[in-house]
């Protein structure tokens, strides 16, 4: 006969990485197992197996852990850390229209997107207006840019800065020269 619990392996693949997900999120915030026990309302026990692999959460567990990580759920749901090191090569901008590229999603708390936005000289761009609470960042590289919301657009210069709702109408024009824009969109995530 075995012991108790000795015998016990992951439910799932999908487990194990819930339970990876929740450890270390649990410990980037410094808490400790009692106090998310505390404040999710589960035993430290059901905690622990959690973080093991063990067991299988249900949707509404998770979520309470989710909310007491002050995370989103798909954060839980996850099954790779992000990598240490992120290194994009840089590739040919368009001479036809602009391109744009999304170049990283980073969530917790947040959802941001990274993204760089080449637009030839005299092209424009009409951005769609976001979720609620979204703001956009810019940081011009190069070139003129007119940008900002529809109705408040202003002149950029290389190496300028603009941070503006995105969850109205806006607008993206680059004037003479060609623009090479950073774009940092955060969005707040649900929970």
């Amino acid at each position: 006969m075995t012991a108790p619990g000795r015998d016990r392996r992951p439910a799932s693949s999908a487990a194990a990485a819930a339970g990876a997900q929740i450890q270390r999120r649990r410990l980037q915030r410094g808490m400790s197992q009692a106090e998310l026990a505390r404040r999710t309302g589960l035993s430290k026990a059901t905690l622990s197996q959690l973080e093991a692999g063990l067991g299988n959460p249900t949707v509404d567990t998770l979520d309470a852990i989710a909310v007491a990580l002050a995370v989103p759920l798909t954060d839980l749901l996850t099954r790779q850390a992000d990598p240490v090191t992120v290194h994009l090569p840089s590739t040919a901008a368009g001479q036809e229209g602009p391109t744009r590229e999304l170049l990283r999603r980073i969530s917790g708390g947040h959802s941001l997107e990274i993204w760089r936005l080449r637009l030839p000289a005299g092209t424009a761009v009409d951005g769609v207006p976001h979720a609620p609470g979204t703001t956009e960042h810019l940081l011009l590289a190069s070139g003129r840019l007119l940008a900002g919301p529809t109705g408040d657009l202003r002149e950029l210069g290389p190496g300028d800065m603009l941070a503006f709702a995105g969850d109205a109408p806006h607008r993206y024009h680059a004037e003479g020269a060609p623009a090479d824009v950073t774009v940092v969109i955060a969005s707040p995530t649900a929970g």
